[in-house]
């Protein structure tokens, strides 16, 4: 049986949403996605203002600015996660603004964008992590900003570092970032 939008779709007492509402839902969707195009695949990343409102404003500057565009993975853990962002491409590097922490009780699991910082809570710049998998140890030190929606398995092929700080020769780079509402609106 085909439901109907009469017969209570949309719960009762519900109509279905206008036109012109669902194309402002999907706008605000693409607003807050990104699309990370790595040469193992494209990777999307639903941004989380809710938790983040200040990283995630900045996250998207930048990204409008090309800034990640060529970017290293420079630091990559097994069984931990893969970092970039670094304009210097040796974990020194950034933007030069730092942002206020947004420490929130949202889990590091699988697929979670996270920005790195120094000592200094205060001190995240452009350089994030995603999490190769579950790493709740970092749960209320780091902003959550974002988590992996789909393709992750691109993720999963970024080449990995050696030794300990998982520093990577010859890395992976970002191809290209792009909020998905700009790439919509090309």
């Amino acid at each position: 049986m085909v439901p109907n939008a009469a017969a209570g779709l949309y719960g009762p007492g519900r109509k279905a949403p206008r036109r012109d509402q669902t194309t402002r839902i999907r706008a605000m969707d693409l607003e807050n996605t990104l699309y990370m195009d790595l040469e193992h695949g494209r990777v999307v990343i639903k941004l989380r203002p809710d938790l983040a409102p200040k990283h995630v404003a900045r996250i998207k500057e930048l990204t409008r600015q090309g800034f990640y565009d060529g970017l290293a993975f420079h630091r990559v853990i097994e069984g931990f996660m893969a970092q970039g962002g670094d304009p210097d491409g040796n974990g020194t590097g950034g933007s030069g603004q730092n942002i206020p922490a947004e420490f929130s009780r949202e889990p590091h699991v699988r697929g979670t964008c996270s920005m790195a910082r120094a000592a200094s809570p205060n001190s995240a710049d452009s350089q994030f992590f995603i999490c190769f998998k579950d790493s709740r140890f970092l749960d209320g030190q780091y902003t959550v900003w974002g988590q992996v929606t789909e393709g992750m398995e691109a993720v999963d092929k970024i080449k990995r570092g050696q030794g300990r700080n998982g520093e990577v020769r010859d890395p992976d780079k970002i191809v290209k970032l792009q909020v998905a509402a700009d790439a919509a609106a090309a």
